[in-house]
């Protein structure tokens, strides 16, 4: 099949076009590729190009669906019907005189796109997919898990198989349409006469009239029910990622395949670790005694605690690694690394003692580089056994 063009581009206009603008676009182009307007062979499918463009663009959702995925989330999504379905293309011409109420122009959407609302209302559709937003822990995507959701859909009733009918009666012919869901009228215009096939309104384009009802679905074939679904989390997965589950969406109609359920999950705040990717952050504050001095302290990391070595002389802002310690790597082998940012934490209240011992430290310092290395040594280590 030929690739799709841009529907901005059929039309014509900028992505950023508003609605007014589209519409004035869509009008323009097919006044002048209406087939009974235009004889060339290729008018048709041209009328049929903007056509669709103009189904997509001048609605909000579609457009939005187009705007993010392409022709790949229109495709996927809805039918030609679903594109054309509550466009009031007769009133857009009606403001160029060619008439409504279902004629004119509006008529030709029914030879284009295989006779009108009523077929595609008789056909198997596929049901709708869903979406669920979960919110998971950041423990819960380091070790993966599984967990159940529920859900809301829309289900074939079980009491009728969907047929709307009670059980023990059947739907029956349509005996205006004689169970083809359509009804057809001769209407002349200035372009020509048009056969104009609309939905039958005594069966609503079905075809069939449920004289007995199903008490459980009320004719409609369908129901909402509640679900529970299990869904695997993997070790490793991402904030924003999409997990899909198919078959778990919308039931389809008549007799169509079901939507699938796209699980999108979120990774909660943790209240001492950051994420960046496979890597973990963690900020670890310390006596200026142990940065000047050295010590083996206790950190904390999602694999549990750890011994971690702080080497004499650290500044504070340094970064130092613990290897294997971060996030499970979601498509390799191994886990990142933990990133513990060492700050050094200035005391605000200090004993008599405290401030015997910094003072003289102090005047240590204060004096020339000539002191021996020992001396210092033994100040910070009368300190560090007081604070």
């Amino acid at each position: 099949m030929p690739q799709k063009k841009d529907y901005y581009e059929v039309l014509g206009v900028r992505k950023d076009a508003d609605p007014q603008e589209i519409k004035k676009a869509y009008r323009k182009l097919a006044m002048e590729y209406h087939p009974d307007r235009n004889p060339s062979p290729s008018a048709e499918e041209k009328f049929k190009e903007i056509s669709e463009a103009y189904g997509v663009l001048s609605d909000s959702e579609k457009r939005a669906q187009y705007d993010r995925f392409g022709h790949a989330g229109i495709d996927r999504q809805y039918t030609q019907e679903d594109i054309f379905r509550d466009i009031p293309f007769d009133d857009i011409f009606r403001e160029f005189g060619f008439g409504g109420g279902g004629g004119g122009f509006g008529g030709i959407f029914d030879a284009f796109f295989g006779g009108g609302r009523g077929a595609a209302e008789r056909t198997a559709q596929r049901g709708s997919d869903l979406r669920y937003d979960l919110h998971i822990p950041l423990e819960d995507a380091v070790s993966g898990t599984e967990t159940k959701i529920k859900i809301m859909r829309t289900e074939t009733c079980d009491v009728c198989g969907g047929s709307g009918a009670k059980p023990g009666t059947s739907p029956k012919i349509c005996p205006h349409c004689r169970g083809t869901g359509q009804i057809s009228q001769a209407r002349r215009t200035p372009f020509g006469q048009f056969i104009t096939t609309s939905p039958c309104p005594h069966c609503s384009g079905k075809g069939k009239i449920i004289e007995s009802p199903c008490s459980s679905c009320h004719g409609s074939g369908r129901v909402r029910r509640a679900r529970t679904i299990s869904i695997s989390i993997p070790a490793g997965i991402e904030s924003g990622s999409r997990l899909r589950v198919s078959g778990e969406g919308e039931h389809g109609v008549r007799g169509g395949p079901p939507g699938d359920l796209y699980v999108i999950v979120h990774i909660d705040p943790h209240p001492l670790f950051k994420r960046d990717g496979d890597t973990i952050l963690y900020e670890l504050p310390i006596r200026f005694t142990q940065a000047a001095l050295g010590d083996e302290v206790v950190v904390p990391t999602l694999h549990g605690n750890v011994r971690m070595k702080i080497p004499a002389g650290t500044q504070s802002n340094s970064i130092l690694r613990l290897r294997g310690k971060g996030m499970p790597r979601l498509h390799g082998l191994g886990n990142g690394d933990q990133l513990v940012k060492v700050t050094i934490a200035v005391p605000t209240r200090l004993s008599a003692r405290e401030r015997e011992l910094l003072t003289e430290l102090q005047k240590i310092e204060d004096k020339s580089n000539t002191k021996s290395g020992k001396k210092h040594k033994g100040i910070f280590e009368k300190v560090k056994d007081v604070l």
